[in-house]
C-alpha cells in the first residue's frame, strides 16, 4: 500500500511540523505550497531534522488546471492533509474576499479530484474559531457552531461543510476535520518554527521579536475583558502536540477505524491561559522582561476560549504532552537561532 501523503501549505508553520512527524513515521512525502507566507528555506530545515528531503511542488490551489496536472502526475497518493489556508483573523476582517478565493476554492477543487478516487483520505485543518464564544468551557466537540466572529472563522465552518457534505455522496471519502486552538512553540531542534512574513498577527512571534529586540513593544489587545486578569484566554498548544495528532488522525484513516467516514476531533491542551499568563511563562523561561502596553480589543477576537479533549484523548488515544512554557522555551530558542542567521 502506498505510503505517499500530499501535505498542502507543507512548508508553513504547522505544516512543516507535520511533514516531520509524517517522515519519522515512514511516510514519503509530497508538499504543495506557493511560498506566500512561508520560505524555501523551511524545506532544508525539515531535511537537516529528519535527513530526508520531501518532493515539493510549487504551486498555487487557486489554479485549477495545476491542481489537475498534480493529480495526474501523483495518483498514487494514499492521503491529503490540507493545511493550505490564510489563517490571520485581523487580515480576513480588512480583505474577505482573499480568504473566501484561497480557503474555499482551493478546498473544492481538492475535494473534486479526491471524489474520483476509488478510496481517498483527507485531513482538514480547522479551527477552534467555528465556536465563536461558547456558551460553555472547556470546549467540546459537541458545541454549537456559532455565527463566525470573521471571515476567516468562516472560511473554517464552510469547510467543514463542504467536507461533510461531499462524505455523504462520495463513499470512498474518509476525513476528518481537526480543530485546532492556539498553536505555539518551535521543533526542539530549532531548525523549524513559526515564521511569518512582515508583522506577526500571532502572539507569540510577537512577543519573542519583542524580547529579541526587533519590535518596541507588545500590544496586548483589550484589558477589560471579563477574565480574572482582564485579557483574553486561549488554549495554547504545542506544534509538535499538534503534528504528532496528524499522525495519528491520519492512521486511523488509513487502517478504517473510522466509524462515519467524516469526523471532527479538538486538539488543545484543555487548559486556558490568559494573555498576561502567556507573556509571564515567556518570561519566566527566558529570562526576560517584555516591555508592553495595552491597545484597543481586536474586532474579530473573543473572551475565552479552551478544549475539552476527552474525544481525541480516548478516540485517538492522543494528548498534549507539552505545557506552555515548553513551547515558550522551544519559540525563544528558535527566534534565538533567527537571530543568528541575520548576523
Amino acid at each position: 500500500m502506498s505510503k505517499k501523503i500530499l501535505v498542502t501549505g507543507g512548508l508553513g508553520y504547522i505544516g512543516s511540523h507535520t511533514v516531520v512527524a509524517l517522515q519519522e513515521k515512514g511516510f514519503e512525502v509530497v508538499i504543495i505550497d506557493n511560498l506566500s507566507n512561508s520560505s524555501l528555506d523551511v524545506l532544508g530545515g525539515i531535511t537537516k531534522i529528519t535527513k530526508i528531503s520531501p518532493e515539493f511542488e510549487n504551486l498555487d490551489l487557486r489554479e485549477k488546471q495545476d491542481v489537475n496536472r498534480f493529480f495526474e502526475k501523483y495518483s498514487d497518493l494514499a492521503g491529503v492533509i490540507h493545511f493550505a489556508a490564510s489563517k490571520a483573523v485581523g487580515e480576513s476582517v480588512q480583505n474577505p474576499l482573499l480568504y473566501y478565493e484561497n480557503n474555499i476554492n482551493t478546498l473544492v477543487y481538492l475535494l473534486q479530484q479526491l471524489k474520483e478516487k476509488k478510496s481517498s483520505n483527507f485531513i482538514f485543518s480547522s479551527s477552534c474559531t467555528v465556536y465563536g464564544q461558547a456558551d460553555e468551557l472547556p470546549i467540546t466537540e459537541n458545541a454549537p457552531v456559532k455565527r463566525a466572529e470573521s471571515p476567516y472563522g468562516n472560511t473554517k465552518q464552510i469547510g467543514e461543510e463542504i467536507i461533510a457534505d461531499t462524505c455523504k455522496v462520495v463513499p470512498g471519502l474518509r476525513a476528518i476535520s481537526l480543530r485546532y486552538f492556539n498553536p505555539i512553540g518551535a521543533h526542539p531542534s530549532a531548525q523549524i518554527g513559526e515564521l511569518p512574513i512582515g508583522t506577526p498577527q500571532n502572539l507569540v512571534p510577537f512577543i519573542t521579536q519583542t524580547a529579541a529586540g526587533k519590535r518596541e513593544q507588545l500590544s496586548v489587545f483589550g484589558k477589560d475583558y471579563p477574565t480574572p486578569d482582564g485579557t483574553c484566554i486561549r488554549d495554547y498548544i504545542h506544534v509538535m502536540d499538534l503534528a504528532r495528532a496528524h499522525v495519528v488522525a491520519l492512521e486511523r484513516l488509513l487502517d478504517g477505524e473510522q466509524q462515519d467516514n467524516y469526523e471532527v476531533f479538538n486538539l488543545g491542551t484543555g487548559k486556558g491561559n490568559s494573555v498576561l499568563e502567556a507573556i509571564q511563562a515567556f518570561e519566566k523561561v527566558s529570562g526576560k522582561k517584555l516591555p508592553y502596553s495595552f491597545a484597543e480589543r481586536r474586532e474579530g477576537d473573543i473572551t475565552s476560549a479552551y478544549a475539552d479533549t476527552h474525544k481525541a484523548n480516548k478516540v485517538l488515544n492522543w494528548k498534549a504532552e507539552y505545557n506552555i512554557e515548553d513551547a515558550m522555551a522551544s519559540a525563544w530558542k528558535w527566534q534565538q537561532k533567527l537571530e543568528e542567521k541575520e548576523q
